[in-house]
């Protein structure tokens, strides 16, 4: 008889790994608000960071920055994990560039990207620390590089999982 853990893919351990962190619903509830705020909050602070002028892109030069090698570094890995969740993944970061743009755009009205990025980024990963007291465990910050990657696909997934979409 083979070992049920040898049997499942990647993309399933990694996703079963980050919901054993997550058992409890107050933490699930917390999770599922704060992890769209820091995927927003990060993608939007690395989209604002300065990117060096390429004048032969013309006016396409706002969508080649640090963010968008983020994206694509980030589509890549989930690529790996499961072509199915990278494809909606990458859907849904279009729209959050949208969302990004638009912040970036209202900058003469005072809103600035990378302060308003990381107000979000402080207030959602603080109610994550308070998931993390309600589950009863610490943080574990050697991992929480791997998580920050994988709580969109853990989210997304259980999106599919609603709809019986297999990924």
């Amino acid at each position: 008889m083979k070992n049920q853990k040898t049997d499942k893919r990647p993309v399933d351990v990694i996703i079963d790994e980050y919901a054993g962190f997550h058992q409890k619903p107050a933490n699930r509830i917390i999770n599922y608000i704060c992890i769209p705020l820091i995927v927003f909050s990060v993608v939007g602070f690395v989209w604002s960071l300065p990117f060096p002028q390429l004048k032969f892109l013309g006016s396409y030069i706002i969508y080649l920055n640090w963010g968008s090698f983020l994206i694509a570094f980030s589509v890549y890995y989930y690529m790996r994990l499961s072509p199915i969740l990278s494809y909606v993944m990458l859907l849904l970061l279009f729209a959050l560039v949208y969302l990004v743009i638009q912040v970036q755009a209202a900058e003469h009205s005072g809103v600035l990207l990378p302060q308003v990025c990381v107000f979000i980024f402080i207030m959602a990963n603080i109610a994550q620390f308070i998931g993390y007291r309600i589950e009863g465990r610490k943080p574990t910050f050697s991992e929480e590089f791997k998580f920050m990657l994988t709580s969109p696909l853990w989210l997304l997934s259980l999106v599919l999982k609603k709809f019986g979409i297999k990924y």
